[in-house]
């Protein structure tokens, strides 16, 4: 991260701060809101984590507010166009963008230049959900373990294919690419879901993904479960071992998801959507999708969540040198 980039992130943390003590007129503004339905835009397409926790998001608050909240997935183009359609979108609290890794802690450090600022152009309202990826490959694959799979790509140089439907899940392959020192084909999709697909089809050898896209599969036994990318096992996949556990120290790699409006949007509306997505996440609904996703649904202020997506770019953006990519 440079100077500049640092100076924007201290500058927008600082703003928030001093946003907390917002005057009474402000709040005042919010008492006739919501009048009409409200979007909640996801970058990522229908069958994935953050598609499925945009719509228990949105049952909740729409019980809350009285008025209908939408899911609208607009997918593609590495989260660029949803995040350009929120960005640009009226600052009145109608339109909020469910999202994470992908557009607001990646994409600056993938791309040489975005269509969209992931600091300026949005305003924090709470974290939602931390979670981590698994390493797949299909049932059938000779792969048993990590070692394996590494075997079977250094036997083959150049032919082993990794899929990738968002940026956490492509850098979980070139992290282990980089790391295990693998010649490997990656082939990218518009969202985990569609890559899954290819994986059980056998079209792709590996892939890393979210728990809530997995678990069913692996359940069915159409899909392997090799390592997850936590720093240690988990509750809910204890037979599966860490990367690191697998021989690769230090490899780790965590996701994460949280709501945002348009920048602009006034301090009182910031925080009555924070003190709803807070009660919302403690409803039983959302609770239980948590476990069954492997997800850990966690709250934050605003400025935590400003805090963790500038500590989260800055880890992507260790990971994308180490990883030697170069942006595109």
């Amino acid at each position: 991260m440079n100077t500049t980039d640092i100076r924007r992130r201290d500058a927008i943390l600082l703003g928030l701060s001093a946003a907390s003590g917002f005057p009474l007129t402000a709040a005042a503004q919010t008492d006739d809101w919501p009048r009409r339905p409200i979007t909640i835009v996801a970058p990522l397409p229908a069958g994935s984590g953050t598609d499925a926790c945009a719509r228990l998001l949105a049952q909740g608050m729409s019980s809350e507010y009285k008025v209908p909240v939408i899911v609208d997935n607009k997918v593609g183009a590495n989260g660029f166009i949803a995040a350009r359609y929120v960005a640009n979108a009226a600052p009145d609290g109608y339109t909020l963008f469910l999202t994470g890794n992908t557009t607001h802690s990646s994409n600056e450090h993938l791309f040489k230049q975005l269509p969209y600022d992931p600091v300026k152009d949005f305003s924090p309202v709470s974290l939602v959900f931390n979670g981590f990826m698994v390493l797949m490959v299909n049932a059938n694959s000779p792969a048993k373990s990590v070692a394996d799979l590494v075997a079977l790509a250094k036997k083959t140089p150049g032919k082993l294919s990794f899929g990738s439907g968002s940026s956490a899940s492509r850098l979980s392959g070139e992290m282990f690419r980089q790391m295990a020192g693998l010649d490997l084909v990656h082939v990218p999709y518009k969202g985990n879901p569609q890559a899954l697909i290819d994986l059980i089809g056998g079209q792709l050898d590996f892939m890393f993904t979210d728990g809530s896209t997995t678990l069913a599969q692996l359940k069915g036994g159409k899909l392997r479960a090799l390592a997850v990318t936590s720093p240690a096992r988990h509750a809910r996949l204890p037979d599966v071992p860490s990367m690191d556990e697998s021989g690769y120290k230090g490899y780790e790699l965590a996701i994460w998801t949280g709501l945002y409006t348009p920048a602009g949007v006034s301090p009182a509306l910031i925080q009555r959507l924070n003190n709803t997505v807070r009660r919302v996440l403690l409803t039983p609904e959302l609770k239980q999708w948590g476990e069954n996703a492997v997800f850990d649904m966690v709250s934050s202020s605003p400025v935590g969540l400003a805090q963790v997506q500038a500590a989260e770019s800055e880890r992507t953006r260790r990971v994308v040198r180490a990883a030697g990519i170069v942006p595109e």
